[in-house]
């Protein structure tokens, strides 16, 4: 034989009808419980049964003991039995049981009725539903199954008295036919049950289920790019967790379709008009329409340009990535802070700006590019702005819950009518400054990381002295 198959990778587990389910999980335990009351209930019917015909033997011993006579006491007693089998006829049910029985007397000693009966050897039971001298037992007679009723019956008359024991036998065939036929009614009226259970299970499946299959169709005939929400206000409540949940993920992933075609769109604007710049530069040039150090430059220049978009375009896209993947953890934003103010001294040290860092431990659940991505933007955004010798001044403390980032510049400000606008993407305070896009990547990590971005004036003596970008993002625990 050879070697067990593995399972394929990726292979999906076996699914299951939610209508098998309920069946199995509802009729599973009731089934059992059925098995188990029937049983039971036979057991009470069966007991009920032999106390009935067990009244009938009882009746019989009785009557035969009453047909007795004595002769004398003690040993010389003489107990004589004139019993004719009429006797019994009142007590035969029908023909398919046979009685018969037997009189003794105190030794044993057979005096009437069928001597092959075996004799009683057992005790009187302490308890029961019968007079103390009554006993109930079975026993073979003559090769059948047996019930027997055994009775202590006194005998006295003005000749002497003794102590006789009846015994009268019954077969089983009629308390075994009884007995199986209440077992049929009741396998019956259970089975009956049952079937009744399983339409109700089935009918009621079936509705309840039906305005999934509705939505299942409806969802099947949509075209592929339709992310609307799922709007089935008759879903079961059980459900509609399901149809919460599926319409956050598409409401995700409707998301990120309009970001991916709003890069392609904004990338394929954006990028033509400096193609197309350096496109002419380079007929230009090989025309010798200037000379060749100057067109170099203005070549590099628009390469420059479009390099800086290009990066930035891709740190937009990748920050709708990361948001998406949430792989965020807690990081110290102070020293995403440092590392990004050493990478950028160099243009500190070109203005010659005076530049002061006070910086305080605060941890942050986020990523550590998205933090320093933005920290880059706007401090190379305040940088920028910063006259030559001017001051610039970073603080970030711990504050009421947030981790306030306060990055501080001297420089001209902005106009209120910017001052919103220029969050938008391609949005400048400044033609030629930059490719519009630092502050956009900023505010998008931002609102991934549950924060706030804001630019205002800072204002000395009703004076305009600088501008100051304040990042606001949530502490992991209170500092």
């Amino acid at each position: 034989m050879g070697a067990p198959r593995k399972p394929r990778s990726g292979a999906h587990p076996p699914s299951y009808s939610l209508r098998r389910q309920l069946l199995v999980g509802i009729l599973v335990p009731i089934g059992l419980f059925v098995v188990m009351d029937t049983y039971s209930l036979y057991r009470q019917a069966l007991d009920a049964v032999n106390i009935a015909y067990d009244r009938t033997l009882l009746a019989s011993a009785k009557a035969i003991g009453e047909l007795l006579e004595v002769d004398g006491e003690g040993p010389q007693a003489r107990i004589h039995a004139q019993i004719p089998y009429s006797a019994l006829e009142p007590f035969e049910a029908d023909n398919r049981s046979r009685m018969s029985y037997r009189v003794s007397d105190a030794r044993g000693l057979w005096i009437d009725g069928a001597q092959d009966l075996p004799t009683w050897t057992g005790t009187l039971p302490n308890q029961g539903p019968y007079a103390a001298l009554v006993d109930f037992y079975d026993d073979q007679f003559r090769g059948d199954p047996v019930r027997v009723a055994v009775l202590l019956q006194p005998v006295a008359s003005v000749r002497g008295h003794a102590m006789a024991t009846v015994q009268v036998a019954e077969t089983l065939e009629l308390r075994h036919t009884l007995a199986r036929q209440i077992l049929l009614d009741t396998l019956q009226r259970q089975a009956l049950l049952i079937s009744v259970i399983t339409l109700a299970v089935l009918f009621v499946v079936h509705r309840v289920t039906q305005p999934v299959r509705r939505l299942s169709q409806r969802l099947s005939q949509r075209s592929e790019d339709d992310l609307t929400p799922i709007d089935a206000p008759d879903l079961p409540l059980e459900i509609r967790p399901l149809s919460d949940a599926t319409n956050q993920v598409m409401g995700r992933l409707q998301h990120l379709l309009d970001h991916q075609k709003r890069f392609v769109r904004d990338a394929a604007h954006q990028l033509r008009t400096p193609l197309a710049v350096l496109k002419v530069q380079v007929q230009s040039a090989l025309r010798g329409d200037m000379a060749a150090p100057d067109a170099l430059a203005e070549i590099q220049h628009t390469v420059d340009r479009a390099t800086l978009l290009a990066n930035q375009m891709l740190s937009l896209a990748k920050v709708e990535q990361v948001r998406q993947q949430q792989d965020f953890h807690p990081i110290d934003f102070s020293d995403a802070v440092r590392t990004v103010a050493l990478d950028l001294s160099p243009l500190i040290a070109e203005k010659d700006i005076d530049f002061e860092l006070i910086a305080h431990p605060c941890p942050v659940l986020a990523h550590d590019w998205m933090l320093r991505e933005l920290v880059r933007n706007v401090l190379h955004n305040a940088i920028r702005h910063t006259p030559t010798h001017g001051q610039l001044t970073i603080h970030i403390r711990p504050e009421h819950g947030m981790a306030q980032l306060l990055i501080s510049d001297n420089g001209p400000g902005i106009a209120e009518d910017l001052r919103l606008r220029l969050f938008q993407p391609f949005a400048s305070g400044h033609a030629g400054s930059g490719a519009g896009l630092g502050l956009t990547i900023a505010r998008e990590i931002v609102l991934a990381l549950g924060g706030s971005i804001a630019l205002n004036n800072r204002l000395h003596n009703e004076a305009l002295a600088g501008l100051d970008a304040c990042v606001r993002l949530p502490l992991t625990c209170d500092t």
